[in-house]
C-alpha cells in the first residue's frame, strides 16, 4: 500500500531531477504541449507501491504488468497517470472536458507505424523547403555565402503617433544578446539599427557605423513613449488601432561553413534583401485563398483579454504573414496524407508547433533562443518579438537541430516521444552520471505486435466531465488524477489558441472537434469571465469525487495531486473528499514543477505538491492523528527532513503547502464521522475552515516551526542536492 511503502526521499529526488529536463525522463510529454505535467516518476511510484510487494527503490527499475488492475483518471489532462498506468499493463479510463486535452492525450497512446511517420515527415519537409525554403535563408556577413539560415527574426512593435503621425519604434531596451552564450554584448544602435558587440553593457560607448552613443535601455515603458519625432508622449496599448505593427530589426542566423571557426552566435542587421523576402512571403500569402488558417474572434476571458488590449480581436492577428503562409501551406500538404493515423500525427505536430510560429514568442537575450508564447502560462505581449524558422535547421555541425521552434525540432521530439512508447526506459544516477536503463517488457499504447503475438490493453478515453461517467460500482482498483486547482491558469483559453488550428485539419470521428472553443461552462476552474467561484468549484470537485468513489472497490485508493499558495483553495478539497465518504490516510509531499521555471523562479510559489491519498476504509499510522499545532508541526518537520533527504532545497513557500496538507488531512479526519453531506457548499466550507482555524492554522504551526524556517528562503532560485537517506518504518495503526 502506498502509505506504508511509498519512499519519499527516493521519489523526491527523481520527481526533481525529472522535472529539470521532463523530456529527458519522460519523452512522451513531447507529443505536444500541455501544462503543469506532475512528473511521472511519482505515479510510477504511486502504483508500484500500492499494487507491488518488496522495496520501491528496488521495484521501480524492474518490469512489471498489472494486467487485470483498472485505473481512472477523472481529470486526464496531459495524461501522466494513465501514460504510467498503461505502461505498467493497466486497463484506463480517462475523462477530460476539454477537446485538446483529450486529443493530447488520444496522441500520446495511440500507435503509430514510426517508419511510415518518418518518411512522411521527410516528405512534408522537403516539400516546404522547396515552396517557402528561400524565405528563412540569408546572407553571411563572414563568408559571404547566400544559403546560411536564418534562426531567428527580431521585431519591435511599432507605434504611429497621435501628434505628428509618423511611425517609431517601441524599444524597451537595446541589448539584443548578453555576454553568456556569446563572446560579448550585442546592441542595437537606437540610430541607425547597427548591431555593435561591446565588452561593457554598462558603458558601451559609440556605434561603430554612425557614432552615436550607444544605450541600453529603451524610450519604451510603464506604457508611454515619447515619439522621436515631435516629442509628443504617447501612450499603449491602443486596442482602438488594432493589433500591434512590428518593425524587422535584427537577424540571428547560422552558417554551417563559417561555424567550425567561429566562436558564438551570428547576428546582423536585416539587410534590403531581407526585408524583400519577407515582402515576397506577404504577397504569397495575400495571393492564397486560406482554407485552414483560423478566422475565429478571441472571445473574452481571464486571460485573453490581455490580448483584447492589445487590439488582437482574431487569432490569425498573432502571426505574420510569412508564418501564415507557412502554416497554410504545411496545412494543405498534410491534409494529402490518405492515412488518417499519418494526418492526425503531423495535425498533431503543427498545433504543438504554432507555440513558436506567432508574433507573442519573444527572444531570451541570456539563453538566445525563441520563448514559446507559453512559456509564462499566458498570453505575454512584449514590445520585441521573436520569429523562429518555420522549416528549422536540421544536421548543424554537431548532428542536431539549431535553433528551436520549427518543424524539424517538432518531428525530432515526437520522433523520440514514440519511440519511447515501444520501448521505455528509466534514468538511474551513479554519482555523477545518469545511465539509462532500458525497462523490457513495459510499453505504452493499446496494442502491439511482437514476434511472439499480438497483445492488447483496455483504453477508454472520453472527451466529457467524468460526472457523466457510467462506471459500474466497485469495478475500479484506483483513481489517480491531478486536479484542477482553484483559480489556475486557464488552460482552456490557452489552449483554443491551438484548438482553432486544429479542429479543421484532424481527422476525428467521435465529435470532439464540434465545438468552437475548448471553453466549457462547467469546468472546474475559478474564472472571473464566466462568474465561477469557490462554490462552483467545490460542487463540481465533489460531485466527480463521488463519481468516483463508488466506482472504486472497498478500500481502493483515491489519490490525487494538489498545492496552493492560499488555503481558502484546499477546502473544496476537503469537502469532495467528505461528500465521496472516503478519509485521507495519507499526506506525501512530492516535487512536481520546476523551480527554474519562468512563472516560479523568483516568488514565493511552491513546488511542492501535496499527494493526498483517501479510502473509503483502512488504517492510518496512529502518529499521524494529532491534534495540536505543536504536533501538527513534528510531522510537517518530518517531511521536511525526508524532503532534505530527496535533495530537494526548500522554501518557506514549499513548507507552507506541507503544512496544509496535514491540516487538511487532519480536518477530513476530524469531520468525517459528523459530516452532513446535505448541507450546502458554503456551510461545508466554512466548517472545513473552522476546523482548520481549531487545528491552529498556518500561523498556528509556524510558530513551532520558528528554528526550521532559519535561513530558509522566500524565494526559489536554484536546486541544491545533498545526501540521500533511506525512509521507511511500521508503525501502530488505527482503523477507519
Amino acid at each position: 500500500m502506498i502509505e506504508r511503502n511509498f519512499d519519499i526521499p527516493f521519489i523526491a529526488d527523481l520527481a526533481l531531477r525529472e522535472k529539470q529536463i521532463q523530456q529527458n525522463y519522460r519523452p512522451i510529454i513531447a507529443v505536444h504541449k500541455w501544462f503543469a505535467r506532475r512528473p511521472g516518476t511519482l505515479f510510477r511510484g504511486l502504483l508500484l507501491s500500492e499494487f507491488i510487494k518488496g522495496s520501491l527503490r528496488d521495484n521501480f527499475y524492474k518490469a512489471h504488468n498489472l494486467k487485470g488492475i483498472k485505473v481512472a483518471d477523472p481529470f486526464m489532462g496531459g495524461g501522466t497517470p494513465l501514460i504510467e498506468a498503461n505502461r505498467l499493463g493497466c486497463d484506463i479510463v480517462g475523462y477530460d472536458i476539454n477537446p485538446m486535452a483529450y486529443w493530447i492525450v488520444r496522441q500520446e497512446i495511440e500507435s503509430i507505424d514510426l517508419k511510415a511517420y518518418r518518411e512522411a515527415a521527410a516528405d512534408l519537409l522537403s516539400w516546404l523547403e522547396k515552396k517557402i525554403g528561400a524565405f528563412y535563408k540569408t546572407i553571411c556577413m563572414k563568408c559571404g555565402s547566400p544559403d546560411a539560415h536564418v534562426k531567428y527574426f527580431i521585431w519591435v512593435k511599432t507605434l504611429k503617433c497621435s501628434g505628428c503621425r509618423e511611425t517609431f519604434d517601441l524599444f524597451p531596451g537595446y541589448l539584443l544578446a548578453a555576454n553568456r552564450r556569446h563572446p560579448k554584448n550585442v546592441l542595437i544602435c537606437s540610430a541607425c539599427g547597427y548591431l555593435n558587440e561591446v565588452e561593457n553593457k554598462k558603458n558601451p560607448g559609440i556605434c561603430h557605423t554612425c557614432g552615436v552613443l550607444l544605450k541600453t535601455n529603451g524610450p519604451a515603458s510603464r506604457n508611454q513613449c515619447q515619439c522621436p519625432h515631435c516629442g509628443r508622449v504617447n501612450t499603449y496599448p491602443d486596442p482602438s488601432k488594432g493589433a500591434p505593427r512590428h518593425r524587422m530589426v535584427a537577424i540571428e542566423y547560422y552558417c554551417p561553413a563559417c561555424k567550425p571557426n567561429h566562436r558564438g552566435r551570428f547576428f546582423k542587421k536585416p539587410a534590403e534583401e531581407d526585408l524583400a523576402k519577407y515582402k515576397e512571403a506577404s504577397v504569397a500569402s495575400a495571393q492564397l485563398s486560406p482554407i485552414y488558417v483560423p478566422d475565429d474572434e478571441i472571445p473574452p476571458g481571464d486571460e485573453t483579454d490581455r490580448l483584447h488590449r492589445w487590439g488582437y480581436r482574431r487569432y490569425r492577428e498573432m502571426f505574420n504573414d510569412r508564418q501564415l503562409l507557412g502554416l497554410e501551406l504545411s496545412c494543405r500538404a498534410i491534409a494529402g496524407y490518405p492515412d488518417a493515423r499519418i494526418r492526425n500525427a503531423l495535425a498533431t505536430n503543427l498545433s504543438d508547433l504554432l507555440r513558436y510560429q506567432n508574433m507573442l514568442c519573444r527572444y531570451d537575450t541570456t539563453a538566445l533562443k525563441s520563448l514559446d508564447i507559453f512559456s509564462v502560462h499566458g498570453f505575454p505581449v512584449g514590445l520585441i518579438q521573436c520569429e523562429s524558422n518555420l522549416l528549422g535547421i536540421a544536421d548543424g555541425y554537431k548532428g542536431l537541430n539549431v535553433g528551436s521552434g520549427g518543424w524539424s525540432n517538432i518531428i525530432s521530439k515526437y520522433e523520440r516521444a514514440k519511440a519511447y512508447c515501444e520501448n521505455p526506459f528509466e534514468i538511474r544516477h551513479q554519482g555523477s552520471r545518469k545511465v539509462q536503463l532500458p525497462i523490457k517488457g513495459e510499453w505504452i499504447g493499446e496494442h502491439r505486435f511482437t514476434s511472439a503475438f499480438p497483445e492488447k490493453r483496455k483504453v477508454g478515453l472520453y472527451c466529457c466531465s467524468s460526472t457523466f461517467s457510467d462506471l459500474p460500482p466497485a469495478s475500479l482498483d484506483a483513481v489517480l488524477t491531478d486536479p484542477p486547482y482553484y483559480a489556475n491558469v486557464q488552460y482552456a483559453e490557452l489552449m483554443d489558441f491551438c484548438y482553432v488550428w486544429l479542429r479543421r485539419l484532424a481527422q476525428d470521428a467521435g465529435g470532439v472537434f464540434n465545438k468552437c472553443s475548448t471553453r466549457d461552462e462547467n469546468e472546474l476552474t475559478g474564472n472571473v469571465t464566466m462568474e465561477r467561484g469557490l462554490t462552483h468549484f467545490t460542487e463540481g470537485l465533489a460531485s466527480v469525487f463521488k463519481k468516483m468513489a463508488c466506482a472504486l472497490k472497498p478500500g481502493a485508493p483515491l489519490v490525487f495531486t494538489y498545492h496552493h499558495n492560499s488555503i481558502e483553495a484546499y477546502l473544496p478539497v476537503a469537502v469532495a473528499v467528505l461528500d465521496a465518504g472516503l478519509t485521507c490516510s495519507a499526506s506525501i509531499p512530492c516535487p512536481a514543477e520546476m523551480g527554474a521555471s519562468i512563472h516560479i523562479n523568483g516568488t514565493g510559489s511552491s513546488v511542492i505538491d501535496t499527494v493526498f491519498v483517501c479510502r473509503s476504509t483502512g488504517s492510518v499510522p496512529r502518529r499521524t492523528i494529532v491534534f495540536t499545532p505543536e504536533e501538527i508541526a513534528g510531522l510537517v518537520r518530518e517531511d521536511l527532513r525526508l524532503l532534505r533527504a530527496g535533495n530537494v532545497k526548500l522554501t518557506r513557500g514549499d513548507i507552507r503547502c506541507v503544512a496544509y496538507g496535514h491540516l487538511v488531512r487532519l480536518a477530513i479526519w476530524h469531520l468525517r464521522k459528523i459530516w452532513d453531506v446535505e448541507r450546502s457548499a458554503s456551510e461545508k466550507l466554512k466548517q472545513v475552515a473552522l476546523t482548520i482555524d481549531t487545528l491552529g492554522g498556518w500561523s498556528g504551526i509556524e510558530k513551532h516551526l520558528a528554528g526550521d524556517m532559519t535561513d530558509i528562503p522566500f524565494c526559489r532560485t536554484c536546486l541544491a542536492r545533498e545526501e540521500q537517506r533511506y525512509y521507511g518504518g511500521e508503525e501502530d495503526e488505527i482503523s477507519f
